[in-house]
């Protein structure tokens, strides 16, 4: 815990003084352009990847970057898409998988773990990444991995798609959306160009 204290003081210290208008108008309400649905994984940092700053990004983050299908359950992602849509208004809505995903791991591998109940019902959500694998990428650590991390990034693309506040706010051309692959160990993205079917890299 002392780590994260000493970090406090030192952005109270260092970084608040010189945000001090910043957040004294993000205090007052928030309008970001952007929805940023990602893994929990604790390496991917969206707004250091992305070098923005605060009130820029609305994130969604879960277990394997999930969109579960809308007319399941009521659960904090799917809430959060609909406020994001309906309230904020996002111009943008991005899913972004990255590599070495622990959930896609114990899918393609099935890995066990009947002792974890609500993971194991949690990664029933992935499921759909097997139909959507990609093309092997030899440049990756674990190609097979990184062909079913890629297709889980379509999976949930298409499940945020269908979500009525999306597909609305999609056919009105009020949002875009897109889907995106982080490298953890060279820093890049990849994003999935639905007109060729592939993933290209960011800004290609």
């Amino acid at each position: 815990m002392q780590h994260l204290i000493d970090g406090y003081k030192k952005f109270r210290a260092e970084v608040f003084p010189g945000c001090r208008d910043q957040f004294h108008l993000l205090a007052e309400g928030q309008s970001p352009e952007y929805l940023f649905i990602t893994c929990a994984d604790s390496r991917i940092v969206p707004n250091l990847i992305l070098t923005s700053g605060p009130g820029e990004l609305f994130i969604a983050r879960n277990a394997g970057n999930v969109v579960p299908v809308y007319a399941n359950d009521v659960d904090g992602t799917t809430a959060t898409i609909e406020y994001a849509v309906e309230v904020i208004k996002v111009k943008y809505a991005i899913l972004c998988g990255h590599s070495d995903c622990g959930a896609l791991k114990a899918v393609l591998y099935n890995k066990n773990v009947d002792e974890l109940p609500k993971v194991a019902r949690w990664l029933h959500h992935i499921d759909a990444a097997l139909e959507f694998k990609q093309p092997l990428n030899q440049k990756d650590i674990d190609p097979e991995l990184g062909s079913v991390i890629r297709g889980n990034v379509i999976a949930q693309m298409r499940n945020l798609k269908a979500d009525p506040s999306v597909k609305r706010a999609m056919e009105a051309g009020t949002l875009q959306v897109f889907g995106w692959y982080y490298d953890i160990m060279t820093g890049t993205i990849e994003q999935y160009d639905e007109r060729d079917r592939r993933f290209v890299a960011l800004g290609e």
